[in-house]
């Protein structure tokens, strides 16, 4: 089979199901009902329709440096798929880029991102229909799972695909995210008060406890 002929874009079909089944996972996993929730997973919505659309559909990043790829890599066919994988490309890999170690890398973020933002909606459902502290769990190791779990899926896809639009959106979305955090907390501060407050002494917020949970080490130190 003549893979020239193949075309790598131009497959909205694919741009619509790829978004609409990692879109659709992640709001499976979310469960978004504050409005809150909902700014933090259209954030990620949208980088995954940004994303997908320059994967499958108009590869704007690879338009824009065709010609200093061209002049980078002779020979190099900047509109096959292959190419799509910039970092593979820039670092001069060989080879098919799927069975490279940034893709290894890639699924390995994503996968975590998507386990982490399942565990935490378990957790996090159970202590609000309690109205209680979300402390078990993931919790117990950190205080914002569900963000470190869409960051992590984020710059996964980055590690596999990068391109302009979804490079700018990184950044901003990360502060969305913390933004948000440090909202939430503000929000736990005022409905649990001394409680949330131990918590939040014993817990990070983002690099998780590799060991004990935070607060089964404060316990141990007091």
């Amino acid at each position: 089979m003549n893979h020239q002929a193949i075309p790598a874009y131009g497959l909205w079909s694919l741009v619509i199901i790829n978004s609409a089944v990692f879109i659709l996972f992640a709001y499976s996993f979310a469960k978004p009902t504050s409005p809150r929730d909902w700014r933090s997973f259209g954030g990620f919505s949208a980088f995954i329709v940004a994303l997908f659309t320059e994967m499958y559909g108009v590869p704007l990043t690879i338009y824009f440096l065709s010609g200093w790829l061209q002049r980078r890599y002779p020979g190099l066919d900047p509109l096959s798929h292959d190419a799509g994988h910039l970092l593979w490309t820039l670092t001069g890999q060989r080879g098919d880029p799927h069975f490279g170690v940034l893709h290894f890398l890639s699924n390995l973020l994503v996968f975590a991102g998507f386990i982490l933002l399942a565990n935490a909606w378990h957790v996090l459902y159970r202590a609000q229909r309690k109205h209680q502290v979300a402390k078990a769990g993931i919790y117990a190791r950190m205080r914002h799972p569900q963000y470190v779990g869409f960051i992590a899926i984020m710059f996964g896809f980055l590690l596999q695909w990068p391109t302009i639009l979804t490079l700018a959106m990184f950044p901003l979305l990360v502060w969305m995210y913390v933004h948000l955090a440090h909202a939430e907390e503000r929000e736990a501060l005022r409905n649990f008060g001394t409680e949330y407050e131990r918590y939040a002494a014993a817990t990070p917020r983002w690099l998780p406890h590799l060991g004990k949970s935070g607060e089964s080490s404060a316990q141990q130190r007091s």
